[in-house]
């Protein structure tokens, strides 16, 4: 079996305009594609958020940094809906939907897609029943129809038809991945959320991890949220980097500037410095915060 060869995706370059949010919302396109406002969550005495407010605009990419423990799963289930908060809303496309009925909630799901940190596949399912599973279960495409379209979503991660018959458990750990990528993206989802998506892979393995998230970013042109310990897939992936601490977020900019941050929490967490004022807690940063951008055209 041979995997299919990967071409690396152009990426844009040049300044990008900075949009408040009060100015977002005036006109529809402009309007953050996702937006945590004023975001808490607490888990027995311990507060893990503190008004994290995060809106990301149509077609950006960002990426959540942060030292574990920190908050950014939580934030990643409060934002897809696994989670409720305790305080604060989420938006899509500007529709308030944190206290949603299940069932009003169910019209939101083919909007999203999800590549999970262990790939999440089921055992007991051949490969493309996995990425297949929404298309039938929640969608009701015949089965037929779903299964042209998990091998097809199969072959633009890099994987030839004949692994549609095989089990998860056959595959290595990178193409498990690449697996749960195509079932992500098989539905032409409006927001992909990707939850350490290089984690447990070797450096060359991650980095087609990450150029296959580009390039289907790209080809969807849809929204992305991820959060992740690996600073070359943060660099790679966002647009945009925020670093959530002490349940703010306390920097957020361009990917290609995290280098020249001048926050002291940030430049600790990019260096992998065991000594410094992590172990503090950060006040919320003013400024840019929660501003989202528009694409660059």
């Amino acid at each position: 079996m041979s995997v299919e060869p990967l071409t690396s995706p152009s990426t844009t370059t040049g300044p990008l305009p900075v949009l408040l949010p009060s100015e977002a919302t005036t006109a529809n396109s402009l309007t953050p594609k996702l937006h945590l406002q004023g975001v808490t969550k607490t888990f027995g005495a311990r507060q893990v958020l503190d008004g994290v407010d995060i809106a990301v605009a149509p077609g950006r990419s960002l990426v959540i940094i942060g030292a574990s423990g920190q908050g950014k799963s939580v934030t990643l289930k409060i934002a897809v809906g696994l989670m409720r908060p305790d305080q604060g809303r989420v938006l899509v496309d500007g529709e308030d939907v944190t206290g949603m009925e299940a069932s009003d909630r169910a019209r939101n799901v083919p909007r999203f897609g999800m590549l999970f940190q262990g790939a999440a596949l089921f055992d007991s399912m051949k490969v493309w029943e996995n990425v297949a599973f929404r298309l039938v279960i929640a969608d009701k495409v015949p089965r037929r129809e779903a299964k042209d379209r998990a091998i097809e979503a199969l072959g633009r991660v890099g994987l030839s038809p004949e692994f549609a018959g095989l089990y998860p458990g056959e595959l290595s750990g990178g193409m498990q991945k690449r697996v749960g990528l195509a079932r992500a993206v098989v539905a032409h989802p409006d927001i992909l959320f990707f939850d350490e998506p290089t984690t447990g892979l070797d450096p060359i393995t991650s980095d087609v991890i990450n150029n296959l998230i580009l390039e289907e970013v790209k080809r969807l042109g849809c929204t992305a949220i991820s959060i992740t310990h690996d600073m070359a897939s943060a660099r790679k992936i966002g647009d945009e980097i925020a670093m959530l601490h002490g349940g703010h977020i306390v920097w957020r900019g361009d990917a290609k500037t995290i280098d020249q941050a001048d926050n002291a929490y940030v430049r600790q967490f990019i260096n992998g410095v065991a000594q410094g004022p992590i172990t503090g807690d950060a006040g919320p940063v003013r400024g840019s915060v929660g501003r989202p951008r528009a694409r660059a055209r």
